[in-house]
């Protein structure tokens, strides 16, 4: 067996506003919710301390709830000093015409096994955002997503386009910080992070779910190839449940 020469943090955001409400988010850029800081400072955060761990460099997306679960980590383990890298190819998967509505309703008028096959198939898109969206706008015009060129910006994504932007990033600006001797922590989201690991394991993940605030571990050898298993810092029950909150669409 490889001996594991690298490893990896990664944290799925704290609950936001919109997990709250079961809403669709994707780009919608939501702060955390009072549960998702809560989190972030008791499950992300202490976790980590439990497992005194430290770092030299962190990446996150633009996306305030990936930022602010971030903030919240490092204030907590004493590294707001740390340099931190925010790349807007770790994005959240954009759910296009999705954006803003409750997942339960969309379940309601599509069917749940369609609103499934949108939110955890590879490669079927739910239909693009339109201006009439009512959230399309405030998309468009974040200032926090003003520098990524228009070519680059989507009006919906699914698992495989969202990796076609998150898997580069991984090779040409985190690799080469963890094979530089860099203890890496990364915060982002479900499906830029279902992604990754994805990539990393190749592994049908299609009801791989993760959960929010816990963070996990992955070693590499040499050669960055995974080393192991995924190593959640809960336990396993923990976990589980986490998994399948996250899995749900939701009650009526």
């Amino acid at each position: 067996m490889h001996k594991a020469a690298y490893s990896v943090t990664f944290v799925r955001h704290g609950e936001s506003e919109w997990n709250k409400m079961n809403l669709f988010c994707g780009w919608h850029d939501v702060g955390l919710s009072e549960e998702g800081e809560w989190d972030a400072l008791e499950v992300s955060a202490a976790a980590l301390k439990r497992e005194n761990m430290c770092y030299d460099i962190a990446f996150t997306s633009c996306l305030r709830r990936a930022n602010q679960t971030l903030d919240i980590i490092l204030k907590e383990l004493n590294l707001k000093d740390i340099p931190v890298r925010q790349l807007w190819r770790l994005n959240e998967r954009h759910y296009g015409a999705l954006t803003g509505f409750n997942k339960r309703q969309m379940a309601d008028i599509y069917g749940e096994e369609q609103v499934q096959v949108w939110r955890r198939s590879f490669n079927v898109p739910p239909p693009a955002i339109e201006p009439t969206n009512p959230y399309y706008h405030a998309i468009k015009n974040n200032p926090r997503l003003r520098h990524i060129n228009e070519k680059d910006f989507p009006s919906t994504e699914t698992l495989e386009t969202t990796m076609e932007r998150v898997v580069p990033e991984w090779t040409d600006s985190i690799i080469p910080e963890v094979r530089a001797g860099k203890r890496v922590l990364v915060v982002a989201h479900g499906t830029s992070l279902r992604g990754l690991v994805k990539h990393i394991q190749d592994a049908d993940i299609m009801k791989f779910n993760l959960p929010n605030s816990i963070p996990f571990i992955i070693d590499f050898d040499e050669s960055m190839k995974m080393v192991g298993g995924i190593r959640f810092l809960a336990n396993d029950e923990t976990v589980l449940k986490a998994m399948e909150k996250v899995a749900s669409i939701g009650g009526k």
